[in-house]
């Protein structure tokens, strides 16, 4: 009875879920497999799915996700160009294979990651408590450190920098609670299955990156 009580509950979210939060959801997810696969047509899913979530937040009271979604956007364009001309630069020269290239994986040091992850959480704390003191914001604090990291790990994908995946497996571990907690259950899942994604995605990147110092 207990079994069948949690699958009517599951069944209650997926149908109280609205059609723009599920074309979300879904182009967001295709977002993240087309990226793992280094594929350029992930920016163009990226930028449908957030422009949907630009709404979506703003109409459940989390603006400052609302925010990350319009750099979300600014990160589509920027990533499609960027990894078109990378493309190009393959296809022409055939120097993919050099780590220090445009189209190649690259990784960052202890150095900078230390520095960007001390840097981002202080932003983090400074608006979290902004938007706490001065809005109605919902779970400010949390919302500040799922958008600064995320603005960060963004970059870092467009970039082509590996651990971009280590970031983000703790930023869509965190977003299931935040979405959660606003009713967006079906947004919630969306990140569970981001978190699964992130680790195909490293282990993808690792590999290629391996594969690129032989």
């Amino acid at each position: 009875m207990e079994g069948m009580g949690f699958f009517e509950t599951l069944l209650g979210y997926v149908l109280g879920t609205s059609l723009l939060e599920w074309i979300a959801v879904i182009t967001g997810l295709i977002y993240v497999v087309l990226a793992s696969y280094q594929s350029l047509w992930c920016w163009f899913f990226a930028f449908i799915s957030s422009g949907l979530y630009v709404y979506i937040c703003i109409d459940f009271d989390l603006y400052i996700e609302s925010g990350l979604q319009l750099f979300y956007i600014a990160m589509a364009i920027l990533g499609w160009f960027s990894w078109k001309k990378a493309e190009a630069f393959r296809t022409g020269s055939g120097a993919s294979r050099d780590p220090k290239s445009l189209s190649a994986i690259q990784v960052w040091s202890f150095k900078i990651h230390a520095t960007n992850i001390i840097g981002s959480g202080i932003v983090a704390l400074i608006l979290g408590w902004a938007f706490e003191n001065y809005t109605n914001q919902s779970n400010p604090y949390m919302d500040s450190f799922t958008t600064i990291y995320s603005l960060l790990a963004t970059f870092m994908v467009t970039r082509r920098v590996l651990e971009n995946w280590i970031y983000w497996i703790v930023i869509d571990l965190v977003s299931i609670f935040l979405y959660s907690s606003r009713g967006l259950y079906m947004s919630s899942v969306l990140y569970a299955l981001f978190t699964f994604l992130a680790v195909f995605g490293f282990i993808s990147w690792y590999r290629e990156y391996k594969s690129s110092l032989s």
